[in-house]
């Protein structure tokens, strides 16, 4: 959905080379957002264009004339927009992750509202998916093909009631608060 904004709250979190963020993506990040490396290296090119980031060059490895990308204001207010103006489904929850992310790096983003919505469309899934229950396989016995369906319905019943779970426990840490420092490029 959005893999630049995915490099920009990298990015926030600790300013990086290209080679670095990519090994980054391919750990921690790429668990639950996916980029190539080709993707990361074309993508910091356009945000260097667009005024997002800057690069400088590493001090510390002049030999090798490693180039550090970091966010500038532009950026950092760029991921900000994104996370409150991006419109989320039920089915987004990776770029949901995303947003914390933002979240825990810039400070408090107002992500309240959405994860209240989210929860609400959530539990109407999980209803649903529970009528389908009672209608479909309250038979005392089921046949081979029916027990396999009702297996798939129990996994996204199941996967409903750990979502909201998961969402009513982290609904705290998302209330509004006292805004935190911005990271950014050094000065």
């Amino acid at each position: 959905m959005s893999t630049p904004h995915a490099i920009l709250i990298a990015l926030l979190e600790k300013p990086s080379s290209g080679y670095d963020l990519a090994r980054r993506f391919d750990r921690a990040i790429g668990y639950f957002w996916h980029a190539t490396h080709q993707q990361i290296y074309r993508e910091l090119g356009r945000m260097v264009e667009a005024g997002w980031v800057s690069v400088v060059e590493d001090e510390t490895a002049a030999a090798t004339r490693k180039k550090v990308y970091c966010v500038l204001p532009v950026g950092r207010d760029e991921v900000a927009r994104w996370a409150r103006e991006t419109v989320l489904g039920p089915d987004s929850r990776s770029a949901f992750l995303l947003k914390l992310r933002a979240d825990a790096v810039i400070g408090p983003l107002g992500l309240a509202e959405e994860l209240a919505r989210l929860i609400d469309e959530n539990r109407a899934r999980l209803a649903l998916y529970r009528e389908i229950e009672q209608r479909d396989f309250s038979a005392p016995s089921l046949t081979r093909g029916q027990q396999l369906q009702y297996a798939i319905l129990k996994a996204g019943i199941r996967t409903q009631e750990m979502w909201l779970e998961w969402a009513d426990e982290l609904r705290p840490l998302v209330e509004p608060d006292a805004r935190q420092g911005l990271p950014g490029c050094p000065n």
